[in-house]
């Protein structure tokens, strides 16, 4: 696992830590992180604070966002895919789409190289998270 993958799976984590969904995010730009997030829609009571969207917000304004790529422990949602798609990020590499696939699809229509790493760390950390709070990851999803 690279290093970057590994920091969103911190980042995922921390999340967790504070009660959260446990989904990471990290932006890298020629080789060094310059955005790091994660889910915090509990944690603020914001139901749009997906984790790709806090790491975008911390990011800042970068200028260009071509020569991007947003790591994410889960397989972006459509939300979090449109925002990839409006910023011009190139390239997704996700931790894992088993728990939840995602919007893999629409972000490769649009010309997004996506990378699924199925990491089994990423699958866990969802899976022990979704047995323990379906209702809450339920909501997270729009069931």
């Amino acid at each position: 696992m690279d290093e970057f993958m590994a920091a969103a799976i911190a980042q995922a984590q921390q999340g967790l830590r504070e009660g959260g969904i446990p989904i990471g995010s990290v932006l890298v730009k020629n080789g060094k992180i310059v955005g790091r997030g994660y889910n915090k829609r509990v944690q603020d009571n914001d139901p749009v604070t997906h984790a790709e969207i806090d790491c975008l917000r911390n990011a800042g304004r970068i200028g260009n966002y071509k020569d991007t790529t947003l790591y994410s422990t889960l397989m972006p949602c459509y939300l979090c895919a449109g925002a990839v798609v409006q910023f011009g990020i190139k390239k997704v590499v996700a931790g894992e789409s088993k728990t939840f696939p995602g919007a893999r699809e629409f972000m490769e229509s649009q010309g997004v190289e996506v990378l699924d790493l199925a990491l089994e760390e990423c699958k866990k950390l969802m899976s022990d998270f979704i047995q323990a709070k379906p209702q809450l990851w339920n909501e997270d999803i729009g069931k």
